[in-house]
């Protein structure tokens, strides 16, 4: 790139990306820097991490947003090539007892396999209006904040019925919706992808969007691996002027006077903004107590940040095996995503010892099937298995003593529900909450959702009020991560809401 770019993006996972992408299709000269020196993307990527030919997320892997969600809608990342692959189940929740509940994006199927036939019948009817009002009900929670149009769009009753179901808990919500334990367990299950329980106060409203979008997005499967979304809006940045630099860790935000200017990198190479708009697609803490200089931040955000809420803790572990899971539930061999929790009970018993700091000795579990729909995961005949369970990110005595026992306990977790499993096992790589951060510094703790996602660290305390319009204390510095409104996600709002606040105040 001649001379100094308009903007910098500093990071380059999803949101990053997105937002380099907007500032660059606006005419902008944006540069994108990453501190990983072999690739692109943060917790959105894939590797051959168990063995040669075995192709295994990193981070992120089941997209229901690809379609549905305005940045991607914008970038129209299919027409560049990305191909997403379907599973006949979306996501699949089987218990030791048998008893199954299915989501599908055939409502008619769903209906059939949601566990009692009048909990199915009860799912999508709610499905079917859920679809009707989704782009109205997606412009109050993803836009930027205040969304009045959207709520305007769902009046009179629209807005009530949503409102009942947001404002509900988990467990509120399914004991409300549903009679058999099967269909009860479902979007409290889903839910726990995030720090929310389901007992938790308005902690309804993350399951039953995951569950509503699996019906309409679904949990689509990038065919090659989550990289290639990543790969698609990289070229995107580069057709439309944009650059991006690995093994560029930036160290530090270079301002004049109250204003961010440029960034320093580790090596000591200072680049300037010429239109003076920095983004980082970072960790908020580590952007406000790290990046700028602490007397241009606020000392109640300083305060703040210094015990800034993260979420819980991420354990997951990459298979490489010889066949497909031996599942009992056949609805299991069809889906892809399986959600192992047992019941309600079983859940709050989940997250309760999670909470207190301990292992869990039934592991709740979200277990990706990609291979079985997308053959260019893993050799001829061959499978890859994804799954992770919540954690608490400092378990007594370290990671290192507990990593190799829970991550049996995983095995034991999914040879319950699939008798045989471990007799297809050719490989296993673990991955524990330590090498999650390693991997990406914006996974604190092995944090997945930037930041706790309860109730009262979403909106406008995102990441902290009044800095949820992705304004920071700094002039022209703007935090576009999941740790700003709407959060966690692979949906890339959180650098397209930012993009435009960037171009409103450019002009």
């Amino acid at each position: 790139m001649a001379g100094d770019p308009d903007a910098i993006v500093i990071g380059s996972g999803p949101n990053g990306l997105v937002a380099a992408c907007m500032l660059a299709r606006a005419g902008l000269r944006v540069l994108v820097c990453e501190a990983n020196p072999r690739r692109w993307g943060g917790a959105l990527g894939s590797e051959e991490g168990t063995l040669p030919g075995f192709v295994h997320d990193v981070g992120a892997a089941f997209f229901p947003f690809p379609r549905i969600s305005p940045a991607f809608r914008a970038l129209d990342l299919e027409k560049q090539g990305v191909e997403l692959c379907f599973a006949e189940f979306d996501s699949c929740h089987p218990a030791p007892d048998g008893s199954v509940a299915c989501i599908s994006r055939d409502l008619d199927l769903a209906a059939r396999h949601f566990g009692d036939p009048r909990d199915g019948e009860t799912f999508a009817a709610l499905a079917r209006w859920y679809r009707g009002v989704e782009p109205a009900v997606l412009g109050i929670l993803l836009n930027t904040l205040p969304t009045l149009s959207p709520v305007l769009k769902l009046l009179p009753f629209g807005i009530f019925k949503l409102a009942r179901i947001l404002l509900s808990s988990g467990a509120g919500l399914a004991r409300r919706l549903f009679r058999g334990e099967a269909a009860r367990r479902v979007m409290p299950g889903l839910a726990l992808h995030v720090d929310v329980g389901p007992r938790d106060p308005l902690g309804a409203a993350l399951g039953f969007m995951l569950g509503m979008t699996a019906t309409t997005g679904g949990y689509s499967i990038p065919r090659g691996g989550a990289q290639a979304l990543a790969d698609a809006m990289v070229a995107d940045l580069r057709r439309h002027g944009g650059e991006i630099r690995l093994a560029s860790r930036v160290e530090r935000i270079l301002t004049e006077g109250r204003r961010a200017v440029g960034v320093r990198l580790a090596d000591g190479t200072e680049l300037r903004a010429a239109r003076r708009a920095v983004l980082a697609d970072t960790a908020a803490a580590s952007l406000l107590l790290d990046l700028v200089a602490r007397d241009l931040v606020p000392a109640r955000v300083v305060r703040f940040m210094e015990r800034f809420p993260q979420g819980w803790g991420t354990f997951k572990v990459d298979w490489a095996l010889s066949s497909p899971v031996p599942w009992s539930v056949p609805e299991a061999r069809r889906a892809a995503v399986v959600h192992a929790g047992d019941s309600l009970d079983d859940l709050e018993r989940f997250t309760a010892q999670v909470r207190r700091g301990e292992l869990p000795d039934n592991p709740y579990l979200v277990i990706g099937q990609q291979s079985l729909f997308d053959p260019t995961r893993a050799p001829a005949g061959k499978h890859t298995l994804w799954a992770y369970s919540r954690v608490p990110s400092h378990p007594p005595g370290g990671w290192q003593a507990h990593a190799d026992a829970f991550a049996d306990r995983l095995d034991a977790r999914i040879e319950g529900l699939a008798p045989g499993f471990r007799s297809t096992v050719l490989a296993r790589r673990i991955v524990a909450p330590p090498d999650l951060e390693a991997m990406d510094a914006n996974l604190v703790g092995g944090d997945l959702g930037g930041g706790s996602n309860a109730w009262h660290r979403q909106l406008v305390f995102r990441p902290l009020f009044p800095y949820f319009r992705h304004r920071m204390p700094v002039e022209g510095l703007y935090l576009c991560s999941s740790y700003a409104h709407p959060g966690a996600g692979v949906h890339g709002m959180c650098g397209y809401n930012a993009a435009q606040i960037v171009l409103r105040d450019l002009g």
